[in-house]
């Protein structure tokens, strides 16, 4: 039996504003992952702070928050063997000049915070992400 997982995923709004999320679900698509369910929504401040409440004790968290919830987003559960990994690998380091090439930051991102895409961390995550977006 093979090991399905299922990740969260997010195209966030920098690359939302700039029509890139097409082309981001075929990079998906082409490395094995299948989308199970995706739907574009905008989110409200508050339910951003809830969603990254993980990470409110940063410096970052303020602006992160701010920033997910400036503009639409894309959120797709993907679904592939591995799919926290994988999708972690294909998305590439949070700053966008330290990804390795041929990844979606790397491709895509802008800067350390408008980096195009979010993914689970772990698999317990993957599910609290999923079930926040897509539980109704």
């Amino acid at each position: 039996m093979s090991d399905l997982e299922q990740t969260l995923s997010i195209i966030k709004p920098d690359a939302v504003e700039r029509n890139l999320e097409n082309e981001i679900k075929t990079i998906f698509q082409k490395n094995g992952f299948k989308i199970k369910n995706e739907k574009k929504l905008k989110l409200e401040k508050s339910e951003a702070e809830q969603f990254y409440k993980v990470h409110e004790t940063k410096p970052f968290y303020s602006d992160l928050c701010e920033y997910l919830s400036s503009g639409p987003v894309i959120v797709m559960i993907l679904e592939k063997e591995n799919a926290v990994k994988s999708n972690r690998d294909l998305m590439g380091a949070t700053d966008p000049s330290k990804a390795e090439e041929g990844t979606l930051r790397k491709l895509f991102g802008k800067s350390i915070d408008k980096n195009s895409v979010h993914g689970s961390d772990s698999l317990e995550n993957a599910q609290k992400e999923i079930d926040f977006f897509f539980k109704n």
